[in-house]
């Protein structure tokens, strides 16, 4: 395995958003690993109403557009299967309600037999877990939608 070898396994990585690739080619082995790279988190945007009757659709309050703003969803920093628990026997991470802070893993993303484990990276209220155990998702995807709390990172 040459120096181009290794530049194109880091190509790949960067393509798939992977924090961890380990390659085995005859008796040679290579294992490549990001340092601590936080997952992606979008805040909603709340899509315009289509209304026929402009008059007849109530203005949202300030009050609803407040608790709307501190809502956040964490998105999946890349392709691979959502796991809520570090074992099929063990407790999830997180539940609907819980309270999470910034450094909290919420879930384990498997992505090429590595596990990556996704932190909050925000304090806040778990409102909604998007994503079944055992599911694919995609890079991108929400998975968790939480209610801040606290600061932002």
């Amino acid at each position: 395995m040459d120096l181009q070898d290794v530049m194109k396994l880091l190509e790949l990585m960067e393509a798939r958003h992977l924090e961890e690739i380990e390659v085995e080619q005859g008796e040679t082995r290579i294992r490549l690993r990001k340092g601590g790279a936080p997952p992606v988190v979008v805040p909603i945007a709340a899509a315009p109403a289509a209304a026929a009757n402009p008059q007849a659709v109530p203005a949202a309050s300030d009050a609803e557009k407040a608790a709307e703003a501190n809502l956040v969803k964490i998105t999946s920093p890349m392709v691979g299967t959502f796991y809520r628990a570090a074992s099929p026997d063990a407790e999830p991470f997180i539940n609907e309600g819980d309270h999470v802070t910034p450094d909290q893993v919420i879930c384990i993303i498997e992505a090429m037999k590595v596990m990556n484990e996704i932190k909050a990276e925000r304090e806040g209220d778990v409102v909604s877990i998007l994503i079944e155990n055992g599911e694919s998702v995609e890079f991108g995807q929400p998975m968790v939608t939480i209610r801040r709390t606290g600061t932002a990172r």
